[in-house]
């Protein structure tokens, strides 16, 4: 009888690439991801993986040939397909912007009134420029939209933005953010109950992966005396773990601190007189 598996289909080159597939082995699912690999079964999970172009996933899960897949915002908002958002995925972050030559007087989004935008993402664009009353022409280039200013195709670009530094090499500067992005787990519309169940155990996976994340494993030895003031700077999950050391007057701490806070209890702890303080990264945190 053959097993049930939940398909999933990945990006099979580009930014989201490697981190679709380091996400799924770290939430313990092993596959073998080799070079060219278009499809590979899971070896301890019931999972079916589909290597695709990033343009293609929301078609194929929409279309039901994959049960979901991981794919940055900004292509299922271009593709318009038929999908169900289940969960943000927290990697992948960029912004999709409007970017104008550095000679270029911006002064209002007005000022695109009856100019020429080159983009990669047309249908975005159009719904952005008509929620801000604005008529433009659109030219829809594959790649290299940065270069369409330069080569007098365009008056302006829409284009991904990561770090700024494609725009500013190219004489560009972002004036408008159009869409904030990151890669986002879509599903198609009603799965099964057997898929269903597979896909709720492989988001409690990685919602344990995304929680762990975003915190780190703290140790540090702590004078007796002042384990109150400390432990009230370490919640943890419930409250700390405390320990006694076999020096007498000290004792071993544990807990969990936010990421985001991380060097500034860091520094309080030490203030305090906390010792030997390590801090460790999570793979998995289970609440």
């Amino acid at each position: 009888m053959n097993e049930t598996k939940l398909k999933i289909a990945l990006q099979k080159s580009g930014r989201l690439s490697a981190d679709s597939i380091n996400l799924l082995k770290t939430c313990g699912i092993g596959f073998n991801d080799g070079l060219g690999k278009l499809r590979t079964e899971a070896e301890n999970f019931p999972l079916e993986i589909f290597f695709l172009r990033d343009d293609d996933i929301p078609e194929y899960v929409s279309d039901g040939v994959a049960d979901i897949g991981i794919v940055g915002e900004n292509v299922l908002a271009e593709t318009q397909k038929n999908c169900v958002m289940i969960e943000k995925l927290g990697f992948g972050k960029c912004r999709l912007s409007l970017a104008v030559p550095k000679s270029f007087d911006y002064q209002t989004i007005a000022n695109l009134n009856n100019k020429r935008i080159a983009t990669s993402y047309p249908n975005v664009l159009s719904r952005f420029l008509a929620e801000n009353n604005i008529k433009a022409e659109i030219h829809t280039i594959s790649g290299s939209v940065e270069i369409a200013p330069g080569i007098g195709l365009a008056d302006a670009v829409c284009d991904l933005v990561s770090s700024g530094s494609t725009l500013f090499t190219n004489g560009l500067r972002e004036v408008e953010t159009v869409l904030i992005s990151e890669a986002i787990l879509i599903s198609r519309s009603n799965l099964n109950g057997e898929l269903q169940t597979i896909l709720d155990k492989l988001l409690f996976r990685l919602k344990a992966v995304r929680a762990a994340r975003q915190n780190r494993y703290i140790l540090l030895n702590a004078p007796n005396d002042k384990l109150q003031e400390i432990t009230a700077l370490l919640p943890g999950i419930k409250s700390p773990t405390v320990m006694p050391l076999a020096e007498t007057g000290w004792s071993s701490i544990h807990s969990v601190i936010n990421e985001n806070d991380f060097w500034e209890i860091v520094e309080q702890l030490k203030a305090k007189g906390a010792e030997g303080i390590l801090v460790l990264s999570i793979d998995q945190m289970i609440e």
